[in-house]
């Protein structure tokens, strides 16, 4: 399942160009007034920045890969059983960018045959492009790592919404953990699996994701010497929810939000 290099390279910098062409299309809306927010079907909010976003990285990949298939929020998916499929999710955490809070990103994944071999979590607003491939995380091209903080005790705890949580897993196990960690925060969506590959996080959980949510973070948290799995443990990339921490941590994380 190992690509040649010439083909990983070219993914790996097509990566890049995605994450900035679709960034210098999506910033002019961050922070304006005037930007209006309408509703999906399940009433999650979405605006004209996430469908250009998203647009933009669509015509790009059937310019350059025509044979390769796309998973995306906004426009559905297409030859989704394609040897290489990309999952794209313009704007993760919409309500922070419609509140002109930089705590969201653009998410790009690649599957290889059924597997994520790259991802990239963009924050346009802070310059930061956060790019994995399972074996490596760079953070503006320089490696990261995950923090090997000991205990529970002196780990930090994010997530993004404590009422998703509520009612996708039931709070009695994230409550245990929330009252063994040193700080709790909601600094969520992709913003803080970025923080936790960057070593500025130790525990970073969703109860409900979707794939376009799921399949970046796991090269990116893998490259950085983290683990990331389902809420009971099992396999991210067929669950619809994440817990990501260190090796140290991720046990015990996992032991008390099923216990």
């Amino acid at each position: 399942m190992t690509l040649p290099e010439q083909i990983s390279r070219d993914l790996n910098q097509f990566i890049r160009e995605l994450a900035h062409q679709s960034g210098e299309l999506i910033l002019p809306y961050y922070a304006d007034h005037t930007l209006i927010v309408d509703q999906k079907s399940n009433q999650t909010p979405f605006t004209i920045a996430d469908r250009e976003g998203e647009r933009i990285m669509r015509e790009m990949i059937e310019k350059r890969f025509p044979h390769h298939g796309v998973i995306g929020e906004e426009f559905g998916s297409y030859q989704e059983d394609a040897e290489f499929v990309w999952t794209l999710d313009p704007i993760d955490g919409t309500i922070s960018f419609t509140h002109a809070c930089p705590l969201f990103g653009t998410l790009i994944g690649l599957l290889y045959q059924g597997k994520a071999i790259l991802g990239a979590i963009h924050q346009p607003v802070l310059k930061q492009l956060v790019i994995g491939d399972g074996s490596t995380t760079l953070f503006n091209e320089k490696k990261v790592y995950v923090r090997e903080t000991a205990t529970l005790a002196e780990a930090s705890l994010f997530t993004t919404d404590v009422d998703t949580i509520a009612r996708a897993r039931g709070i009695a196990g994230f409550n245990q953990l929330r009252t063994k960690t040193k700080l709790f925060r909601t600094w969520g969506d992709c913003y803080g699996y970025l923080l936790l590959a960057s070593g500025f996080a130790d525990i970073m959980l969703d109860g409900m994701m979707n794939p376009w949510d799921l399949i970046p973070l796991i090269p990116i948290i893998e490259g950085a010497g983290g683990i990331i799995t389902a809420w009971d443990g099992g396999d991210v990339l067929k669950a619809d929810s994440a817990v990501a921490a260190s090796k140290a941590l991720h046990n015990q994380v996992i032991n008390i939000l099923n216990n």
